[in-house]
């Protein structure tokens, strides 16, 4: 609908209830659970049995609260770690790949660009599967051929690492590379002309221009990386972040402190947008 154009009343009350019904659509399957993250029962569902702190703080079984159950806590901080990494990664290849597609011409940069876009469009499962298929036929070949066995190629942190980094790389490519094509190169020649270094300017000029960018691809690549699960599932191994113990908790019976757990998540990701904005805004 477009608000300088004359509408009818009953179209305009349709096409609000329309955006009033998504709305409602999108929040209130998470309102649920973190209704229920409070609900004094073993299991997240009707009937309500009241209110409770101790899916959070308990410390008693049945009802031990998520800050004192340590497997959740081992789970949130390897995820953590492996977001850090990950977000770290993807920044650093994605500032590279945004100022080659942006500022180099060279044969075959179509296909490259291209190729680069290919894991956004495989499926995370498969993408999975390809990774531990070639990485464990490498570290095989590596122990038949020398007797080495290279366990960074085995199911762990570090495959789990590489494998996120595959795909979330390139949002961090584009997210970048969306900044840097709005920067004014004249402002990098005159520093240029003024004395500075090639590497001087684009530290001193062009980094800054950029920095709503990183900071923009660093939160991203984060939280892709915490909530991310297909792709993990394939690479883990005894190490498992926070989706894959909540996926195994989940089969043995869903209990409150799975919502507790949410409730978290959805607090500490729109805390961590809501600063993002704040940053991008002063910028």
């Amino acid at each position: 609908m477009i608000p300088t154009i004359p509408q009818p009343r009953a179209a305009r009350i349709a096409y609000g209830a329309y955006v009033a019904l998504f709305f409602v659509y999108l929040a209130l399957p998470l309102t649920v659970v973190g209704v229920f993250a409070f609900n004094n029962g073993q299991f997240p569902s009707l009937p309500w049995e009241g209110f409770t702190w101790n899916w959070f703080f308990g410390d008693e079984r049945p009802m031990i609260g998520v800050f004192h159950e340590r497997s959740i806590l081992r789970a949130m901080g390897t995820s953590v770690f492996v977001a850090f990494c990950v977000a770290l990664l993807s920044v650093a290849v994605g500032l590279s790949n945004a100022f080659l597609f942006n500022r180099y011409q060279f044969r075959g940069k179509s296909l490259l660009y291209v190729v680069m876009l290919l894991p956004l469009v495989i499926p995370g499962i498969v993408l999975g599967i390809s990774i531990l298929v070639f990485s464990s036929t490498v570290a095989n070949a590596a122990w038949d051929a020398a007797k080495v066995d290279i366990q960074a190629l085995r199911p762990g942190l570090p495959l789990v690492i590489l494998g996120q980094f595959s795909f979330i790389a390139t949002i961090a490519t584009l997210v970048i590379s969306a900044r840097l094509q709005k920067f004014d190169r004249s402002l990098e020649e005159a520093a240029l002309n003024l004395g500075a270094g090639k590497l001087t300017a684009v530290r001193t000029i062009t980094i800054p221009f950029l920095a709503p960018a990183l900071i923009g691809a660093m939160v991203v690549a984060f939280l892709m990386s915490f909530e991310n699960f297909n792709t993990t599932l394939m690479l883990v191994g005894s190490d498992a972040p926070l989706t894959i113990a909540m996926f195994d908790r989940l089969k043995e019976g869903s209990t409150p402190l799975l919502n507790a757990v949410s409730l978290l998540l959805m607090l500490g990701s729109s805390l961590l947008a809501l600063v993002m904005i704040l940053f991008q805004r002063r910028r």
